[in-house]
Formats: structure tokens, C-alpha cells, sequence
């Protein structure tokens, strides 16, 4: 006997830091509703959030922080598309009419990772997210166990304060970045502080650039 066809609905609630994560994570609490007369038994959820940046205004410090990801103001028509941020999963316990559950988004602060490189150029505002849900849905009823999958046009459109994004980062990297480099770069940056009886690899680029700065005037 088959079962009845199950709609689920999903509604972001809020994203806020994960205070006691070890890395950097975002916690996303996700409203989730079922049609139907039968309790969900579980619900393996899969989750990809995009970043939608054709959503927002960008002040003119923004701009000049997002040159490298999307050119000039002038080309944005043609270079600012919707992009991947992450993929999430979570597990949905049982729940009859609707339930809340937790759905987490590790963070990085890599410089070199186009997401990262776009949330540190936003000044305040919010962060245009869109969430694509998918996932398996494990119904048992009277009329049996059955398994279904998440209709594919679930979506849900949030606008994240970008304070929440620096609220994450400056908990986890209080008054500091991040950059990626090289092995050979470190090495000869580590020789350049050393040389020059340098306190740490801040005081050595800082040195490096007030360098530069003398050179160009």
C-alpha cells in the first residue's frame, strides 16, 4: 500500500556564532513543517547555501574590497553572479507538524577562498544568502514505512547581518587575520624579521610595507 506524498517546508529562523565550536561555525536555526497526518520519523538533511551579492548596495570602501572578485563597478552587470558558499547537512530527529533543528556552517577565514574574500569587504548591511534544501524524508506510518526525498524547489532567501559574520571572526581571531602563504614565503619572511630584530611576522610585513611606502615618495 503506497503512503501519502509528504510536504516539507523550511524556513531559516536566524544564524548566529556557535559559541563553544573549536573552529569558526555558524549555527543556522532552520523552521521545518510537515503537511500530513503521519509524524516524520527523521529527516536527512542536505542543505547548499549561495551567496546571491546582485542582492544587496555596496558603498564605495566595499567596492574596492570585492575589485578582486568581481572587477571594477562598471563590469558588475556581467561579473557578479550568484556563487556556492557551502554545503551543510544536518539530521532532522522525529517530529509530528513541525519541528526547529540547528544547521551548522563551518566558516573559514582563508583569504583565498571567494567567500571569505567577499564577507570581509562588506562593511555592515547584511549578507544575501540563499539555502537549497534536499535530503531524504523517513515517514513510518499505519500504512507502513516509507521513504521520500525533499522536493527539489525548496529554497529559502535570508539576510544575514554582516555583523554576525564579524561577531564569528572576532571571536575566534580577536584583533587579527588570516593569510594563506607559501612555504618559501614564510621561510623568507621568518629570515627578513630575524635579520632585522623584528618582535614577530606582524612587525616584519609591517616593516616590509612602510618599506614600500618610503620607495613610492
Amino acid at each position: 500500500m503506497t503512503t501519502e506524498h509528504l510536504d516539507v517546508n523550511f524556513a531559516v529562523l536566524d544564524v548566529a556564532p556557535e559559541p563553544y565550536a573549536v573552529t569558526p561555525v555558524l549555527t543556522a536555526r532552520v523552521s521545518v513543517a510537515a503537511s500530513g497526518d503521519d509524524p516524520v520519523h527523521a529527516i536527512a538533511l542536505r542543505c547548499q547555501v549561495r551567496i546571491e551579492p546582485l542582492r544587496r548596495s555596496y558603498s564605495e570602501a566595499e567596492a574596492a574590497g570585492l575589485l578582486d572578485l568581481f572587477g571594477p563597478r562598471e563590469r558588475w552587470a556581467a561579473t557578479q553572479r550568484t556563487f556556492l558558499w557551502q554545503h551543510a547537512t544536518a539530521m532532522v530527529p522525529g517530529f509530528a507538524g513541525n519541528t526547529t533543528v540547528a544547521l551548522p556552517l563551518d566558516c573559514t577565514y582563508d583569504f583565498e577562498v571567494a567567500a571569505a574574500k567577499y564577507l570581509h569587504a562588506l562593511r555592515d548591511g547584511a549578507l544575501p544568502l540563499q539555502f537549497l534544501f534536499s535530503g531524504t524524508i523517513f515517514v513510518k506510518s499505519e500504512r507502513g514505512f516509507s521513504v521520500q526525498q525533499v522536493s527539489w524547489d525548496c529554497e529559502y532567501r535570508y539576510d544575514m547581518p554582516v555583523s554576525v559574520w564579524r561577531d564569528l571572526i572576532a571571536q575566534h581571531y580577536p584583533n587579527t587575520g588570516w593569510v594563506r602563504l607559501s612555504h618559501e614565503t614564510i621561510a623568507a619572511l621568518a629570515a627578513y624579521k630575524s635579520a632585522q630584530g623584528l618582535l614577530d611576522l606582524d612587525h616584519a610585513v609591517t616593516s616590509l610595507l612602510d618599506t614600500e611606502r618610503e620607495a613610492a615618495t
